[in-house]
């Protein structure tokens, strides 16, 4: 057989010719390029300050708006506003915004029953535009002081420091005292909430001197506030000594206790200071001292790693520190051997926080405007203003008394003359 011829084609590739890539050339404003592709240098220029210009009145003398300018302007109304609206108590009620919207949406779902407080942060955020964190942070802050809220759960111990569980867990509903001092409709002035669809109060109508019994705390924009808090029985006297044209003398009460000098208190204007100190007992063992007291805004595990640490530094001596603080404060204290327990306590209120001092601030929002006030005018307007509101409420009341009696006698006349026999034949309105 003969053998078959294998031909190969021989295919003819293209060679692709390498082209040169192009140098990109980066250059600085103001730099002119040569052909070359090399930028020239120039000597730069000094840049003109920033201007924003109007463009709606460029064409109509414009006015050159300096960003220094707009800056002053920007942080004066950024000042106004955490002043305003989130860090100072309005003087009327004693209430922070946040607060007030909190009380508000309570009261819109009070059945007599408990309410998730999830449920009330949710409710509160229509009103309230700063998120879920801060309303449910600021609701525990007002339970746990008692007076305005009942509670049901665990909401955290202000002696042992301990939080409150998670606001899905916790409950809460409006006190019978909020629901008698703190609400009325008809004597409340209303305003949109910030997106126009509720209306929410301006200010609740409190009677009673609210700011003064549960105090305040808040830092704004080149301002603070604190308001120490006051003792509830003592400020009821107080407003009855006002109203009899007396003069007043109140000092702090705390929920924690201790021992409190209040010789430079300066009625609670800037300036003043007053010095806590916490309660130490000695026993009859010698060598073990109990803190029963501690200062105002201390916790016991705080005090406790305080001693701690100043024992560590060598500043006291001590051998162990116990703390067995559950609904009272016991924090026990073992002295080494040969120590005047005198001596040791002594060293505890220099070295520690078992004793500390407090500057008062006392400073409110009235007519809009920032305003320190001792404590004796802020008790003087509450009184008045529960006062003047009291007697709004029974004009009020009065007014809705003549009406029912005005249309109980109209109805009798009807009655009586048989004035309905003239209309029996009438066909229209």
């Amino acid at each position: 057989m003969a053998k078959k011829k294998v031909v190969k084609k021989v295919v003819k590739r293209k060679v692709l010719k390498k082209v040169p890539r192009k140098k990109h050339i980066r250059s600085k404003i103001g730099n002119s390029k040569k052909k070359t592709g090399k930028a020239t240098k120039k000597k730069e220029s000094k840049k003109p300050p920033i201007k924003i210009i109007d463009t709606a009145q460029k064409n109509d003398n414009s006015e050159v708006i300096h960003i220094d300018d707009m800056y002053s302007d920007w942080f004066i109304d950024y000042a106004s506003y955490v002043i305003l609206e989130r860090a100072v108590p309005s003087i009327h009620d004693g209430l922070k915004p946040v607060q007030r919207r909190i009380l508000h949406s309570l009261k819109e779902k009070d059945d007599g029953r408990y309410n998730k407080v999830a449920n009330v942060v949710g409710h509160t955020m229509q009103y309230h535009p700063h998120g879920d964190a801060s309303i449910a942070d600021a609701l525990v802050v007002i339970g746990q002081k008692s007076l305005l809220i009942d509670t049901q759960g665990n909401w955290g111990n202000i002696l042992t420091g301990d939080k409150a569980a998670a606001s899905r867990y916790i409950e809460a509903r409006l006190s019978k005292f909020a629901l008698a001092v703190a609400f009325n409709a008809k004597t409340t002035e209303w305003a949109f909430s910030y997106d126009g669809r509720n209306k929410e109060p301006i200010n609740l109508p409190v009677k009673f001197p609210l700011l003064l019994a549960q105090g305040a705390e808040g830092i704004a924009v080149g301002l603070a506030c604190k308001i120490l808090p006051h003792n509830f029985h003592e400020l009821i006297d107080g407003c009855i000594a006002v109203l009899r044209k007396k003069k007043t003398q109140l000092l702090p009460d705390f929920l924690t206790g201790g021992l409190m000098d209040a010789s430079d208190y300066n009625g609670g204007l800037r300036g003043g200071k007053i010095r806590v100190r916490a309660r130490i007992e000695k026993t009859k063992n010698k060598r073990l001292l109990k803190i029963t007291e501690i200062p105002f805004g201390t916790t016991a595990g705080g005090l406790m790693d305080n001693i701690v640490a100043a024992n560590e530094k060598g500043k006291i001596k001590i051998s162990k520190v116990e703390d067995i603080t559950a609904e009272k404060v016991e924090i026990h204290i073992h002295l080494p051997v040969g120590l005047d327990p005198d001596t040791a306590i002594e060293a505890l209120y220099a070295f520690t926080d078992c004793e500390i001092s407090i500057s008062p601030n006392f400073c409110v929002i009235e007519d809009d405007k920032p305003k320190f006030l001792r404590v004796d005018e802020l008790l003087k307007k509450s009184a008045l203003h529960t006062k003047e509101l009291l007697k709004w409420e029974l004009e009020i009341r009065l007014r809705e008394l003549q009406d029912k009696w005005h249309y109980s006698s109209l109805e009798r006349i009807f009655i009586e003359n048989r004035i309905y026999r003239r209309i029996e034949d009438c066909t229209t309105w």
